[in-house]
């Protein structure tokens, strides 16, 4: 099922400026619903050819519900800043935000979900290893929780994107009144 974005002067279709905000954005949350309830996760992740990957313990409320739905949302968004205005009701925050929707897929080939979870390490602490991960790492990975680790793929079948961008002289700073 597709939505319109009711408000279309935020919507954004820069693919450049989408592609650039899920890459570099280091929280996303996970949209899930287990039976009536909404169940919203923040995630790491990493943005790998048009797919989104992250990893977790193979056991718990997510992956149950994962189980019984995958169809999920998955959102990233970033705050620029607020902008102020003499009149109160005009105030409002300069952002950007990507929905992803799509159904979530666990990634068995260990070849995917080796490269998965080193475009995490890559994301996350670039630079940081000498080595690139060994699958028999993955394979044998277990939290302190004693489960195995999991890595799934949305791979979205649709994106949208909205922005709100900073007018730079209507930018909030602190000592700054009407």
């Amino acid at each position: 099922m597709t939505y319109e974005i009711r408000n279309q002067k935020l919507v954004c279709t820069d693919q450049v400026r989408i592609e650039q905000l899920i890459s570099t954005t280091r929280t996303g949350y996970l949209g899930l619903t287990d039976g009536e309830h909404p169940y919203v996760v923040p995630l790491n992740y990493t943005w790998i050819n048009g797919s989104l990957y992250f990893h977790g313990a193979a056991a718990g409320r997510k992956i149950e519900i994962i189980r019984e739905n995958p169809h999920c949302c998955f959102t990233i968004a970033e705050d620029y800043g607020t902008m102020v205005s003499p009149i109160p009701a005009k105030t409002d925050t300069a952002y950007m935000s990507v929905m992803l929707f799509g159904q979530l897929q666990a990634v068995t080939d260990i070849t995917e979900a080796t490269a998965a979870m080193q475009g995490m390490l890559d994301k996350y602490v670039p630079g940081y290893y000498d080595k690139k991960l060994a699958q028999t790492h993955v394979k044998k990975y277990q939290s302190s929780l004693g489960s195995y680790t999991m890595v799934f793929k949305l791979t979205p079948d649709e994106i949208t994107a909205k922005e709100n961008k900073m007018i730079e002289e209507a930018r909030f700073y602190m000592g700054r009144t009407v």
